[in-house]
């Protein structure tokens, strides 16, 4: 048996780096153990092809979705985790949010905690990973206790004609909060480039704020900081009791090693997390552990999300293009009284991404007419809440084949933000017909394998009837299990997850250290 320490965190992401992070100056022996290694730092970082042709830093794993039909998931395995290649989008969810919502396909439940208890952890977490952004310019943005740490990207010339033109029509862009390192008004000594490989791209000069350069890199600065790569844990064991967990059982350089922890802290993924609870099932927990409630791998959400372009009459020279979002929608429009969701850019597309995203449609295409859709593409990212069901589920069988059931809703309301979207691109200078799928991140319309924003398998809640853990996401069965990854949510909003599971990651962090005077 290994040395026991204070904490073990299993995964870097954005709750198990956050947490890291905030727990290295306490002093207490913590053990991060990460199933990936760091991600490489090369030229092919920055390589549209190799990122979205050759999926080069996607994981090897295979999954299967409800019908059996195999699929590799766009899971990364790394040091920083999704955070490595993600937009970078911190968005607070509404105040709304933490209510309950009506929507077209039914209800978005309410969260046992307000949006006032995790406010100052919203704060906190925009301080750590150093967003930009403006307050007070997007009519749905919740109360905050401080400005923006730093201020909001500036839009290139052909975003700011856009931001403009929404205005002159009525609505109410703003500059989107972007956790990025660029420091503009002094460029020399910026550690960001301002390049267009940044949504979706690994950042090779550590400019994003990830969990990896924000994270861990600092919590290992700290002696009692301990980080094991190529680490994958394949089981928790408990005592005889069940009441507690005894043991990380690890597949590390070919063995299996077990480590020992007085808090465990489960942090691998909204699939990942619920598979190792449901891979750790024993007498005391015949249906997995933190599973009496029979909700752990249920009610797994990830977004409504397309990716689309637009076609601008100008060209479209933008090098950072993520820099402009509109919530106007967000709770719904004239003639549709339900929540539709958010409109942000995204990352600027680049002909060589094509290839990836349609590739029997381009493989005829000649590069320049691919090159002339690139000059002149507009990129947008729509996001409309998916609603918790309890038959959107990850199940585990004994040989640990992850099966990933998920059947869509709230269709309605996403096809309504397209459609309104569609029907203002006459007054923003874009060709009017031309809203093109664009699936820089999966394929068009995201299928089951774009699991950039996959939440809620192990939700939190008062009652441990109805949910897997309690309002500090302690598994309410177990008296030093913890999961803070984004499998906590009980419902997901219409806003990029990240920095909510960063805030979450520092509350839970708080009660940690209270726990452990």
């Amino acid at each position: 048996m290994a040395t026991p320490y204070d904490v073990i965190i299993i995964g870097t992401g954005a709750g198990g780096g956050t947490l890291a992070r905030h727990l290295a100056p306490s002093g207490k022996r913590i053990l991060l153990l990460e199933r990936g290694d760091w991600l490489p730092r090369e030229l092919e970082n920055w390589d549209g092809e190799a990122v979205f042709v050759e999926n080069r830093y996607v994981s090897p794993d295979t999954w299967y979705d409800k019908e059996g039909k195999a699929f590799q998931p766009q899971v990364h395995y790394c040091i920083g985790g999704a955070t490595k290649l993600y937009g970078a989008a911190l968005y607070r969810q509404r105040k709304e949010d933490f209510g309950e919502l009506r929507h077209h396909d039914g209800i978005s439940p309410a969260w046992p905690i307000s949006y006032d208890e995790m406010e100052p952890y919203y704060t906190q977490a925009e301080q750590l990973y150093q967003v930009h952004g403006a307050r007070g310019e997007d009519p749905t943005e919740p109360p905050s206790s401080a400005p923006y740490p730093f201020p909001a990207v500036s839009h290139e010339p052909r975003i700011q004609q856009l931001s403009d033109d929404l205005a002159k029509a009525g609505y109410h862009p703003f500059h989107s909060p972007n956790g990025i390192m660029l420091n503009e008004q002094n460029r020399p000594s910026s550690t960001c480039i301002r390049c267009a490989t940044c949504d979706g791209f690994p950042c090779l000069v550590h400019a994003k704020s990830d969990a990896e350069v924000l994270g861990v890199r600092p919590a290992l600065e700290y002696p009692n900081v301990t980080l094991l790569t190529n680490s994958r844990a394949i089981k928790l064991t408990t005592n005889a009791s069940g009441t507690t967990v005894t043991g990380v059982v690890v597949e590390r350089n070919g063995q299996t090693e077990t480590y020992q922890g007085d808090i465990v802290v489960v942090s691998a993924g909204a699939t990942n997390s619920a598979t190792l609870l449901l891979m750790s099932a024993n007498d005391r927990h015949p249906n997995g552990l933190a599973n009496g409630s029979d909700q752990v791998g249920r009610n797994y959400m990830y977004h409504n999300s397309v990716a689309v372009l637009a076609v601008s009459r100008e060209p479209n020279p933008t090098q950072f293009q993520k820099t402009l979002g509109l919530n106007d929608f967000y709770f719904g429009m004239e003639g549709f009284d339900y929540p539709m969701g958010n409109i942000q850019m995204v990352g600027k597309s680049q002909a060589s991404m094509y290839k990836g995203e349609k590739p029997l449609e381009t493989k005829l295409a000649p590069m320049i007419a691919l090159r002339d859709v690139a000059r002149h593409a507009v990129d947008f990212w729509l996001s409309t809440e998916d609603l918790p069901d309890p038959n959107n589920r990850v199940a585990v069988d004994k040989e640990g084949k992850v099966t990933l059931s998920y059947t869509p809703n709230n269709q309605v309301a996403q096809q309504k933000l397209y459609d309104k979207l569609k029907s203002m691109l006459n007054h923003l200078g874009m060709h009017p017909d031309h809203l093109i799928h664009r699936n820089a991140y999966m394929k068009s319309f995201i299928p089951v394998a774009g699991v950039a924003h996959q939440a809620g398998t192990c939700r939190f809640g008062k009652d441990p009837k109805t949910s897997a853990l309690d309002v500090n996401c302690k598994a309410h069965e177990l008296d030093n299990l913890y999961v803070v990854d984004t499998s906590f949510y009980p419902s997901i909003s219409a806003m990029n997850p990240a920095l909510t599971a960063m805030a979450n990651a520092l509350r839970v962090g708080d009660h940690l250290l209270e726990r452990m005077k």
